[in-house]
């Protein structure tokens, strides 16, 4: 990795407007398990609460700043700066990736992890089973958002189509989708962790980690593949 552009990287997610929304996310869904505490009882509230988190707030999160650390430089062509210094193109990626997954646990997994002490602070194993669940989800989510960034100036909109019909809308309704859901794979660790959210339809803890630990790899190897055949020109 190289401190320089995980600096640069990290002033381009903070300095811009999405840093902003990046830090209203977590705080929007802190406030909800505070609204759920105060009108709700019991399980209920906290599904809500948890499946909120998992399903939209972490891969929002994981989207934005993904998208921030790369997609930027692509549109405005500053990319050309960075891709002529003698420096790989796998390590630019990969600095990049850590930075992005920094943002996403601090902003994305540990949210969730205070969301549920917030709405049970007696629950301490189940508030880490979530935490660790997201984890494992952001983890993945940053890579795969990279790799969107890496390949298309639309990274943000197809992320959200994704995360939205993917994960939400199909991985509701059609349950062989949990196996190529990475949501899912969270809720599988997270489950293993604490009884209190084991799942019937889980995809088992080693799968998801395989599943999330490939997905991780191949798409950053991709997203540094995909820069290493970026050409130097004035309409990219």
């Amino acid at each position: 990795m190289n401190r320089t552009i995980i600096r640069l990287s990290a002033q381009a997610v903070l300095g811009r407007r999405r840093g902003i929304v990046l830090v209203l996310v977590p705080v929007a869904l802190l406030l909800l398990a505070v609204v759920v505490r105060l009108l709700t009882d019991g399980d209920v509230g906290f599904q809500a609460t948890a499946g909120l988190g998992l399903t939209l707030a972490l891969p929002l999160v994981a989207l934005l700043a993904s998208s921030a650390v790369l997609g930027p430089e692509v549109d405005d062509g500053s990319i050309v700066y960075l891709l002529a210094k003698p420096v790989s193109r796998h390590v630019v990626v990969v600095s990049k990736y850590a930075t992005a997954w920094a943002t996403t646990m601090v902003l994305g997994a540990l949210p969730l992890a205070l969301a549920a002490l917030v709405l049970d602070p007696s629950l301490g194993r189940r508030a880490l089973a979530l935490g660790l669940g997201g984890a494992v989800a952001g983890t993945a989510y940053s890579a795969l958002f990279l790799a969107l960034a890496a390949l298309t100036r639309h990274a943000v909109v197809v992320g959200l189509l994704y995360t939205l019909f993917w994960e939400g809308v199909l991985g509701s309704l059609l349950a062989g989708v949990r196996w190529l859901s990475v949501g899912a794979w969270g809720r599988a660790v997270a489950g293993e962790v604490s009884p209190l959210l084991a799942d019937e339809a889980s995809t088992g803890l080693v799968y998801s980690l395989v599943a999330a630990a490939l997905v991780t790899l191949v798409t950053v190897w991709f997203a540094g593949d995909r820069l290493r055949s970026f050409t130097l020109r004035g309409d990219e």
